[in-house]
């Protein structure tokens, strides 16, 4: 539900996640996830100011550090207060974010004490966004901090800084992403990592064409700091393969050690039918710092190759839609090295899903 006037805006957004027969018939108890996603009010505050606070989603540059992960069932909202300055005729947008969490188990007038535990959460988080569009391109700047605690009632603070540049040159879309990350992880180790990102898109008839890169770095052997970059609060899921081998709640970690990630993609995307879409990823994974095996012996870098298909069709009007996706990982003695289980294994993944969005009603008119 949405609410829009010239000085407010209000969104309120439920959710059911749920396994089909997960619970009894006749209702008694339910393990489904019905919660409110999102909650927030955003108030005009002077000119092109504005304030945005509640639980919200947040979502930057693609989704590669910040994303709301909208591929998932349950999506990622924060519980956050926003300020925005957006100019539209000069093409400048300039946001500041934060958030201070905090739990209790009793009702919340009897709040006492500020430890936050049990919860898979920063504790603070403080940001601030530039984006800048011009002619055929736009640049953006990402200052984040974010606060962990650990048991011992300390925060270890973390700061990364990005920049994000796209370039239209004729046919050709240039996009490049730039991280560093620094300060230290929950358990105090000093981080200083990066993240590298590097793509061309064109159009080649109907066909939709994309080659690139992404880069980040990992902790090698030997190494006293955490030299692995974390995507964090990205949406991981749309970079590096639909099958989730990597950074999506599946570490590829040895001798507690993120390896990082080496990606070379190609994309593409082109009709299939009158109704249809066919979209194609072929991604080739290895490890940018050392794999071993049980004997110490230095492997192979090549993880393995990914194989991502989705077939997409719309019907009524484009008020309905069905995805077909199938997806293969062709992976090596080293991904198994490093991820357990058989590389000779059939690793398949084959899923589908129909999406329903009518307009059930609407103050607009036609």
């Amino acid at each position: 539900m949405n609410y829009q006037a010239p000085k407010i805006k209000l969104q309120l957004n439920l959710q059911d996640v749920r396994i089909w027969g997960n619970a009894s018939q006749i209702y008694k108890t339910d393990p489904a996830l019905t919660n409110v996603h999102e909650a927030w009010a955003e108030l005009a505050i002077s000119g092109k100011w504005s304030a945005k606070f509640g639980r919200q989603e947040i979502d930057y540059d693609g989704a590669r550090f910040l994303g709301d992960l909208s591929w998932a069932q349950q999506s990622r909202t924060h519980d956050a207060l926003l300020v925005k300055y957006e100019n539209a005729e000069k093409g400048w947008k300039v946001h500041f974010g934060g958030a201070y969490n905090q739990n209790v188990p009793f009702e919340p007038g009897k709040l006492t004490g500020n430890f936050y535990s049990g919860v898979n959460n920063y504790k603070t988080m403080q940001y601030g966004w530039l984006n800048k569009k011009y002619g055929q391109g736009s640049v953006s700047f990402l200052l984040h901090n974010d606060g962990q605690q650990s048991a011992d009632t300390t925060v270890s603070y973390r700061q990364t800084l990005g920049s994000r540049w796209m370039q239209t040159f004729g046919n050709i879309q240039l996009d490049a992403e730039l991280y560093y990350q620094s300060g230290e992880d929950i358990s105090q180790t000093d981080i200083s990592a990066y993240l590298a990102a590097l793509n061309l898109s064109t159009k080649i008839g109907k066909t939709n064409l994309t080659i690139g890169t992404d880069y980040l770095s990992g902790t090698d052997v030997g190494e006293t700091k955490n030299t692995a970059f974390d995507p964090l609060y990205g949406t991981n899921h749309k970079f590096y393969g639909f099958m989730d081998y990597f950074y999506v709640g599946s570490p590829h970690r040895q001798d507690g050690r993120t390896l990082g990630l080496l990606d070379f993609f190609v994309k593409t995307a082109f009709p299939a039918g009158k109704s249809g879409k066919l979209d194609l990823h072929l991604h080739g994974f290895s490890s940018p710092v050392t794999v071993t095996d049980v004997s110490g012996k230095e492997m192979n870098s090549y993880l393995g190759t990914e194989l991502d298909a989705v077939y997409t069709y719309n019907f009524f009007g484009g008020m309905a839609s069905l995805n077909l996706g199938y997806s293969q990982m062709f992976g090596t003695e080293t991904l198994q090295q490093v991820k357990g289980g058989d590389r000779n294994s059939f690793n398949t993944w084959i899923w589908t899903m129909v999406t329903v969005k009518p307009v059930l009603f609407s103050t607009k008119k036609d």
